[in-house]
């Protein structure tokens, strides 16, 4: 039995080596990738999932952006389960829990770049992506949404860009004082 919970510090250091071997060294290529750098996941949407033996066995984690203009949307992902889950639906689990909490949160919309033969039966398609686009290289077919609340992509027109909030960044300052004080 595995337990989806929220993304925990500890999960952290797992959830990277996860995605290493489930996605490759190519993964920080993406277009995606843009959208997330040097932002946190939105507030109480980054999950982990756990085997029976605590070990991590999946993530997913959903970023604020915008779909063009004043139009606020999540982008899911990545989505990772570990080779060992992959057969018991721990992915279907993750994406409904994560939709599930998007939707109780408020949030209007989910985007995100996928399979679309894999991701339809969430409810996702292409048909309010096509006045989209994504920063950098991305296949068009694989950019996908789902609405949370009807007509939230109504007219969504534009760049998808990033608006989460930035990851905090020590200062030079901060940086250089243990080599100042080791020089005093």
């Amino acid at each position: 039995m595995t337990e989806i919970v929220l993304e925990s510090v500890e999960d952290v250091a797992p959830r990277e080596a996860l995605l290493d071997l489930c996605m490759g060294e190519g993964r920080k290529a993406k277009s995606s990738e843009r959208l997330r750098e040097g932002r946190l996941p939105a507030d109480g949407l980054a999950f982990s999932a756990h085997g029976p033996d605590g070990r991590l066995a999946g993530t997913v984690r959903l970023w604020n952006v915008t779909a063009g203009p004043a139009r606020p949307a999540l982008l899911l992902g990545p989505l990772a389960v570990h080779p060992w889950f992959r057969t018991r639906g721990l992915g279907g689990d993750m994406m409904r829990a994560s939709i599930a909490a998007a939707r109780a949160k408020g949030h209007g919309a989910i985007l995100l770049v996928g399979d679309a033969a894999y991701y339809e039966r969430f409810g996702f398609s292409a048909e309010k992506t096509g006045q989209l686009w994504m920063p950098g290289a991305y296949d068009r077919n694989r950019l996908l949404a789902l609405e949370l609340k009807a007509g939230a992509l109504g007219g969504a027109r534009g760049l998808i860009s990033p608006t989460g909030t930035r990851i905090a960044l020590p200062s030079l300052a901060e940086l250089l004082a243990p080599a100042l004080l080791k020089s005093a």
